[in-house]
């Protein structure tokens, strides 16, 4: 299968390509090196996906470049996707996944956990969409406002996620 949409990869750098719409959250996770290596490692192996209650289907225990990967929404919902890039970096780990045939928006989105100087971690979630199903067409502004709430849950998890581990 091929991705549903031209400008694979342009999450990296932020780019939103014209026609799409862009999204960018950020959420404060915590302060430390170990908050950011549990944040890396819950982000790289799917486990913030399943703690939000999203079904995840995939037959890799890791983030990859090349790995289909399908997401499962209340079990109704399938959204087929393709890991586009990883990063795993001193201060910076994540990765973005392009939207499959079958995926009710078109385009793409990025995870990623990074620690600023000062030490604190947050996650970045960037995303370029444009709705590809008749439901996500007719959602509107109800479906623009549940990716930013998906968005936005994800920064919540994570920070649960790491909630245990002593901050510098």
């Amino acid at each position: 299968m091929s991705f549903t949409y031209e400008d694979v990869g342009a999450t990296r750098d932020g780019h939103c390509p014209e026609g799409f719409r862009p999204l960018h959250v950020r959420a404060r996770i915590g302060e430390g090196e170990e908050v950011f290596r549990r944040a890396a490692e819950a982000l790289l192996t799917w486990e913030v996906h399943r703690a939000l209650g999203v079904g995840v289907l995939t037959g890799a225990d890791r983030a990859a470049p090349g790995i289909d990967v399908t997401l499962s929404l209340a079990g109704m919902i399938k959204a087929p996707c393709r890991v586009v890039w990883t990063v795993e970096e001193h201060r910076r780990a994540g990765w973005a996944y392009g939207t499959l045939p079958g995926h009710p928006e078109c385009g793409e989105e990025a995870f990623v956990v990074d620690r600023t100087g000062d030490g604190t971690v947050w996650l970045t979630i960037t995303a370029f969409s444009r709705p590809a199903r008749w439901y996500t067409k007719a959602g509107g502004p109800a479906a623009r406002g549940l990716q930013q709430a998906y968005a936005r849950r994800c920064g919540a998890v994570l920070r649960k996620l790491c909630a245990d581990i002593p901050q510098d």
